[in-house]
């Protein structure tokens, strides 16, 4: 029974350990959001004619989104900011601290700004729904802070 025990808490900190100090590869995941369809992960787009557009210029929606993302519990910037016109930001949530990763671009279209979003994950990776919940509330707090 002890070495029961044993194993299943070693399996536990392996597994914490593993999604909390694995490198993170920038460069796949600090991508354009119309470019991030890959077969090794899975996430939602915004982008198109669905991407949402704001009354503002590209540097201050961006730099919402990026005071958004910061407020969020878990959440921090990887890559990216104003100056380059898109940020990553990498989320760790559940019990295991597994990553997901926010990327926004934004676009000048003349009297507004169009933001484009990617939320990718690993495949693999239960999501259960957060990162959509997450996204419709920052986008919400969007529409609060910039309006449509």
């Amino acid at each position: 029974m002890e070495t029961l025990i044993f194993i299943v808490l070693a399996v536990v900190v392996v597994a914490l350990l593993w999604n909390r100090l694995i490198p993170i590869d920038r460069d796949r995941w600090h991508a354009d959001p119309a470019e991030t369809e890959d077969e090794d992960s899975f996430g939602l787009h915004v982008i198109g004619r669905e991407s949402p557009r704001y009354p503002s210029d590209p540097s201050t929606v961006l730099g919402e989104f990026a005071v958004i993302a910061n407020e969020e519990p878990g959440t921090r910037r990887l890559e990216g900011d104003v100056d380059e016109g898109m940020m990553t930001f990498v989320t760790r949530i559940g019990l295991f601290g597994r990553p997901e990763f926010t990327t926004a671009k934004v676009a000048d279209e003349g009297n507004e700004t169009k933001l484009s979003i990617a939320v990718r994950r690993k495949k693999g990776l239960l999501g259960g729904g957060v990162d959509a919940h997450r996204l419709d509330r920052w986008l919400q707090d969007m529409r609060l802070r910039l309006g449509e």
